[in-house]
């Protein structure tokens, strides 16, 4: 399966599951909430959600590293300050959060599968071969940084 690593970007995924996630949500059973629940609780993990996206990209525009996730051969450093203090992949936690937040909304049991479905192909098509680089690239660094921070929280 390693065609699949690096070939589609993460917010194309998250494209992806979010529609598989409304086709889901057409058939199976609903979770009983009122719309100004279900909006009110989307918008605030959306906006969670985009902030640490935001805060992960500007973290690597500071560092003048690459942010194409197709390339990480590109990285020119290895960013370990702001964000990724906390969570090695801040971007892709944004992108699980914003689709958590269409479970949300879509209030799904089916829909549900979407953030775990999400997590499993970005772990495993983007974020392993991405670790598969950066080890290379930045050895000893990039091992330090992985014992001291989670790949994801």
């Amino acid at each position: 399966m390693r065609a699949l690593e690096l070939k589609i970007p993460p917010p194309v995924v998250a494209l992806l599951v979010a529609l598989a996630m409304w086709a889901a949500s057409r058939t199976g059973p609903t979770i009983e909430l009122s719309l100004l629940v279900r909006v009110v609780a989307a918008m605030t993990i959306a906006v969670v959600g985009g902030s640490i996206s935001l805060a992960g990209d500007l973290s690597f525009r500071r560092a003048k590293t690459t942010i194409n996730p197709m390339k990480p051969e590109k990285a020119s450093s290895l960013v370990t300050s702001g964000i990724y203090r906390f969570t090695r992949n801040p971007m892709y936690l944004g992108l699980l959060l914003v689709v958590v937040a269409w479970a949300a909304f879509l209030a799904s049991a089916w829909a549900l599968a979407g953030p775990v479905a999400f997590v499993l192909y970005i772990a495993h098509f983007q974020i392993a071969p991405e670790e598969r680089v950066l080890s290379t690239k930045f050895g000893a660094a990039y091992s330090d940084y992985k014992a001291r921070v989670r790949r994801w929280l």
